[in-house]
């Protein structure tokens, strides 16, 4: 049967209340009901149905009204939220294409068709506009298409196909928004099912999004619009694909959109290539939907009535500074006279002008393939200089990143001037790191351009894929902190906080790491060599920065006080590069800003006259050595120096320019006083600490603020986040340097301290420990500044990230501070995005979720727990292993190409990849790997083919002047250069270091684990955050109860964390003992010890040292303690393993239960609990007056980028 026109559903011919599907329905039950001993997977739902999809009969779906049936309310409304623009339609059918060539020919450039649509060049088929009618096999085909907007959000939910929305939204709201519904007669042109109604608390980050639009829909979360079927989809809907009428519901649906069947009876019913999950090759386009959505197109958006169908929506107006373009003007100020005839004037030029310049860029980049494809051609020619007609990959890379840019920088500059229109409250994040990764994948897919990029460059001849390796990774971060600040930027801009980062500008990063003879060599990372392409350089944002000199005293004529003026010295200035984040799913794109450091005199010219040539550029490659090298090494008193000024350099910047921000939009009755209700300023890590007594000199000596207001002001403008309790990492500052290279502040540090003593004094009259423990100042020799009890004296709030972190922080690193400032130390535990580390990372984890519950998980991880009652379904896990072994062969090629070694893909993938240090104890890990070795090279034959097969993997760098580390990479070398010659392990044991790690390696291994291990010494890891990457891409952890395992367990189940080691309560009482603890016992662990120091790995006096440090006496670390525990949790994660079908129902589940170590978690509670500040959602206006429909439904929606490259409008929710 065929949908009719004018009927409310999307699919008329699909009822839900047939006796058929009441069969289906009631046998998928009985079914879960029996695999998880007859508990229903979810409780009751509104209206009285049992479990996720439903459970009891239900009326007439011919029923318009719906009664009062929420299920069914969501079929109408869903339903209705796709057909035509005027609401009473269905949406179009698809076609038969008609038979000219010319239009297959145009359709194959990506060329639109007279009337709208794509000609599809496989297929007879053709994409209309809103308003056609609809055929049998499209609504077939629709049904079982992982992008149908009823499926989205759970239409089938009788059968169990799909994903129930109404499980997330307060079911008395509901049934309130069904009456509503009711009275107001239903869906009808004039009653359109979008116009306002909210439900709040579907997870939408930003905030409630109005019933009858489908968020899940697309890219940007436009909604899904049955009649937009792109090229993919109908490359899925084969009809050898439909599951048998009548047959088993949601998993023959699912294997149809996820992995094609084999012939009846084939024991391996998925063959060997990338089929298995619907990706005819690794750049197949279909790889986009699963990262990207369907293709939607601005022509065909049923809310712009009155579009313009040939051209794109507009870009805002309202929000243009006329005051800017007032100073403009003729390049300076004018004199417009006294009358109010001169100052209409003035307005009508000013208001002339506007409407002229907005009129030349008055709507975004089109960006169907056509259109990229000409900018990308132009951006050859033009900008790089180079012959169209002979490209090379790095040139193309080059025009493809300005291509993208330049759609970047339209919605970044319109976000901008839309925050600053609304004078809302901004965010600071101050990191000396941010580990962005690769920016042209990210990008693409925010914007929801992958699959118009990918076509485009793939009838050019090229490959995305292929391009986007080509770019080289910016050097900006080290490890898990500079990438949890990348985080941090790409989900503050997802959930439309108004956000900058900031930070240092490295020009050659901190090291590119090589592995020579078996040892860490660094050699400088030379990322810049071709540029950047994805900064923007602000030759007109430079800040000086004073270094040395010396302190003046002088009296205010005004006031009569003394003042302070800090002169001479060395001037740098430095030069601001702004890089745009987008988020997912939103116009809103924010901004880092990095500071780059140059001299204030380029050139001394008379030095150079004077023969002097060395002299004359050495002022010039002191200050651009500030910014040249992260950490750079600290063991001599110069590095010391060059770690300091990098500091300051970068906040004294910074703070300037958030100042100048400010003060620009100073309105009557506010003044500096007010400045912590418009600017949060976050401190990542100790790091920036410095910034507190420079916002404290720039109010008392340049704004002439009085001391107590300007400590308000501070402090209730800055939060720190501790990222660690170790002594190392908490900075403490020479206080002779510090008088020498910052003497002003140097002075301010005193007077903060001296007040904050005596407010201490007032609380503990006579308790000189307790003033020495909380003194800013350390009573050392020299005298020392504690950079971290300055950042607690100067902020409101600080947190730790995790909550065993926040625990110490409170017990152990400030306890004092703690008893002083109840409430102000708080936790917040760290998070990753799943945009990055399973949307771009697994493509084929997030396939198999986008064709289940549509693309709204990614925003939302919440929505995963719905799978989790089929963790044991054969389908499922048949589907999700293939992912695994996907993942696998896609590591074991590039270990294969780049190291020379192949992997085996049939065995267990154990991996540690962090930064080397003793805590995080990758020598315990070496440790185990030699035991296992040792038992292996002791077996039979027989004994050795029943072993369980592993590939170790480790990754990470090492301080430069981290001996001891570096000696754990040579170990870890030498072991695997002997294991992987060892025939004995030949098929059950390898082992490799992988050089240089980063991000892109980080994407690229994640997937691929098993089991990962993250065994720091408990009471030592913060956090961490690869352990939440590794469960979220369906591994398990072996671990300590340190950091984030603990909080991992509760939400994943603790049988799915094999935990070992002492507890952190434990450790200090082990360190005191140890000097007396007689020598370890554990035979395995004196074995390995014994293989090491006789030379079975190479010289035996490479690694003495770290034999010596896990002696009883001197294991700080508790290597020899835990190596028991240690090896009994690897041999039950390997038990575990040996069980298939268990495994994967606990790797499913795992991953499934990750939605609290997602960031936009924790940004929503870092808004809630530091910043105080809510979200600006931007919209542009549509390209037609009266468009302008606020984002919470009626009116037109604004438009998005979609994966063609087209534009569509956004749902209510964004």
């Amino acid at each position: 049967p065929e949908c009719k026109e004018g009927g409310a559903g999307v699919m008329d011919s699909y009822d839900v209340a047939s006796p058929e599907v009441s069969r289906r329905r009631g046998e998928l039950f009985s079914r879960l009901g029996d695999e998880m001993g007859a508990n229903p997977p979810y409780p009751a739902s509104p209206g009285g149905r049992e479990g996720l999809f439903g459970h009891a009969d239900r009326g007439s779906s011919d029923d318009a009204s719906g009664g009062n049936d929420p299920h069914s309310f969501w079929d109408k409304t869903f339903g209705a939220g796709v057909a035509a623009g005027n609401g009473s339609k269905p949406p179009s059918a698809l076609s038969p294409a008609p038979s000219d060539r010319s239009a297959k020919e145009r359709a194959g450039r990506g060329i639109p068709l007279d009337g709208g649509g794509y000609y599809d060049a496989d297929r007879p088929v053709i994409r209309r506009g809103a308003n056609s009618a609809t055929n049998g096999a499209s609504g077939r085909a629709r049904r079982h298409l992982g992008f149908d907007a009823r499926q989205s959000f759970g239409s089938k939910a009788a059968n169990g196909e799909g994903f129930n929305p109404e499980n997330l939204v307060d079911p008395n709201v509901l049934q309130e928004a069904v009456r509503q519904y009711n009275s107001s007669g239903g869906n009808t042109p004039n009653s359109r099912p979008d116009s306002g109604r909210v439900a709040p608390g579907l997870g939408s980050p930003n905030g409630p999004m109005p019933l009858g639009v489908n968020q899940n829909g697309g890219q940007h979360g436009h909604r899904r619009r049955a009649s937009e079927l792109s090229e993919q989809d109908y490359d899925r809907a084969q009809p050898g694909n439909y599951p048998p009428r009548g047959g088993g519901g949601m998993w023959d649906t699912m294997a149809s959109q996820v992995s094609e069947y084999a012939p009846p009876g084939d024991p391996s019913p998925l063959s060997a290539d990338m089929s298995r999950l619907g990706l005819r090759d690794p750049t197949d386009i279909a790889e986009s939907l699963a990262r990207d959505g369907p293709a939607l197109s601005w022509k065909l958006d049923p809310m712009a009535d009155n579009a313009d169908p040939d051209s794109p929506p507009e870009r805002q107006k309202e929000y243009i500074d006329e005051a800017e373009m007032d100073e403009s003007t003729h390049g300076g100020s004018r004199y417009y006279g006294d009358d109010s005839q001169s100052l209409r004037a003035h307005d009508d030029e000013i208001a002339t002008r506007k409407d002229q310049l907005w009129r030349l860029s008055s709507s975004y980049l089109v960006s169907d393939v056509s259109s990229i494809q000409r900018s990308l051609v132009q951006h050859v020619e033009y900008t790089l200089a180079r012959r169209r007609y002979k490209f090379d990959r790095g040139s193309f890379y080059q025009a493809t990143a300005h291509s993208v840019r330049d759609r970047l920088i339209e919605r970044w500059t319109d976000t901008q001037q839309f925050y600053a229109s609304r004078d809302g409250k901004r965010m600071y994040y101050l990191s000396l790191e941010f580990l962005v990764g690769r920016s042209m994948g990210n990008a693409v897919s925010n914007l929801g351009l992958r699959g118009a990029y990918a076509e485009a460059l793939r009838q050019l001849g090229y490959d995305l894929e292929d391009i986007m390796s080509q770019e080289k990774e910016p050097a900006l971060g080290n490890g898990g902190l500079g990438r949890l600040a990348s985080c941090f930027l790409d989900t503050l801009a997802t959930l439309n906080y108004p956000a900058w980062g900031y930070g240092i500008r490295y020009k050659y990063g901190m090291f590119e790491q090589r592995l020579v003879n078996g040892k860490q060599v660094e050699f400088p990372d030379y990322w810049l060599t071709y540029g950047n392409p994805w900064e923007v350089e602000r030759l007109d944002v430079k800040y000086l920065v004073r270094l040395y000199g010396e302190v003046k005293t002088y009296e205010d004529e005004q006031t009569g006080e003394t003042r302070f003026r800090w002169e001479g010295g060395e001037v740098v200035v430095a030069v601001a590069y702004d890089t745009p984040i987008p988020g997912y799913g939103t116009y809103n794109t924010n901004n880092m800003r990095l500071w780059s450091s140059k001299p204030s005199h380029e050139f001394d010219l008379a030095s150079f006259n004077a023969g002097d040539y060395y002299g004359a550029v050495e002022a010039k490659e002191r200050c651009e050595s500030i910014t040249s090298v992260l950490y750079p090494s600290d063991d001599t008193d110069s590095g010391k120096v060059l770690r300091l000024k990098q500091q300051f350099f970068f906040v004294s910047a910074t703070l300037q320019d958030v100042l100048r921000r400010y003060k620009k939009r100073i309105v009557p009755g506010r003044t500096l006083k007010n400045l912590p209700e418009k600017v949060a300023i976050q401190l990542n890590d100790t790091h920036p600490s410095i910034s507190i007594p420079e916002l404290m000199r720039l109010l008392l000596d340049d704004e002439m603020l009085p001391w107590d207001e300007a400590w308000d002001i501070t402090t209730r403008t800055f939060g720190y986040t501790n990222h660690t309790i170790l002594p190392e990492a908490l900075e403490k500052w020479q206080v002779p340097m510090m008088e020498e290279l910052l003497p002003r502040h140097m002075q301010i540090i005193y007077e903060i301290n001296h007040r904050f003593l005596q407010q201490v004094e007032d609380r503990w009259p006579g308790d000189n420990e307790k003033m020495r423990a909380m003194s800013i100042i350390e009573e050392s020799t020299p005298k020392m500044v504690r950079m971290a009890h300055l950042a607690m004296v100067g902020s409101h709030v600080v947190n730790g990230v995790a909550e065993i972190h926040t625990r110490l922080v409170k017990s152990r690193l400030f306890p004092e501070f703690d008893q002083m400032f109840p409430g102000r130390i708080k936790n917040v535990t760290n998070g990753v995005t799943p945009r990055r580390w399973i949307l771009q990372a697994n493509p084929a984890m997030a396939g198999i979720f986008t064709s289940i519950l549509g693309p709204g998980w990614v925003n939302d991880l919440r929505r995963l727990a719905t799978l989790k009652p089929f963790a044991h379904d054969d389908t499922f896990q048949h589907s999700w292993n293939e992912a695994k072994r996907l993942n696998k062969e896609r590591l074991a090629l590039w270990v294969k190409a780049n190291m020379g070694v192949d992997l085996m893909t049939n065995a267990i993938y154990d991996m540690q990849v962090k930064r080397i240090h003793e805590y995080k104890r990758q020598l315990l890990n070496v440790l185990g790997i030699v035991h296992r070795y040792a038992v292996i090279a002791g077996s039979t034959p027989e004994q050795r083919a029943r072993m369980l097969p592993r590939v170790c993997v480790i990754a990470g760098k090492a301080a430069p002047g981290y001996e001891v580390a570096k000696k754990i990479i040579q170990l870890a070398c030498a072991v695997s250069k002997a294991v992987n010659n060892d025939v004995r392990c030949a098929g059950i044991l390898q082992v490799v270091f992988i050089p240089n790690f980063n991000v892109s390696l980080a994407e690229l291994i994640i997937p691929a684990s098993d089991v990962s291990q993250h065994i720091s010494t408990a009471g030592m890891e913060a956090s961490g955050t690869g352990n939440m990457k590794f469960v979220m891409n369906g591994g398990l952890v072996v671990g300590t109860a340190d950091g984030a395992n603990i909080e991992i367990a509760r939400a994943v189940g603790e049988d799915n964390l094999f935990c070992f080691g002492a507890t952190a309560d434990e450790v200090a009482a082990l360190r005191n003992t140890m000097k007396s603890r007689l020598p370890a016992g554990d035979e395995r662990l004196q074995r390995s010890i014994r293989m090491i120091r006789s030379g079975v790995f190479g010289n035996p006096d490479n690694f003495s040292q770290l034999m010596d440090n896990i002696e009883p006496a001197n294991d700080y670390y508790l290597i020899a303690h835990d190596f028991p525990g240690y090896l009994d949790a690897l041999d039950m994660a390997d038990a575990a393993y040996l069980h298939q079908p268990s495994w994967t129902a606990r790797t499913i589940r795992a991953a499934c239960s990750m939605w609290e170590f997602s960031s936009d978690r924790t940004i929503k509670e870092y808004a809630e609990k530091v910043w105080q500040m809510e979200p600006l959602p931007f919209k542009p206006p549509h390209h037609q007056d009266g468009g302008g429909g606020s984002m919470g439904g009626g009116g037109r929606r604004g438009s998005s980028f979609n994966g063609r490259g087209s534009r569509a409008g956004y749902d209510g929710g964004r």
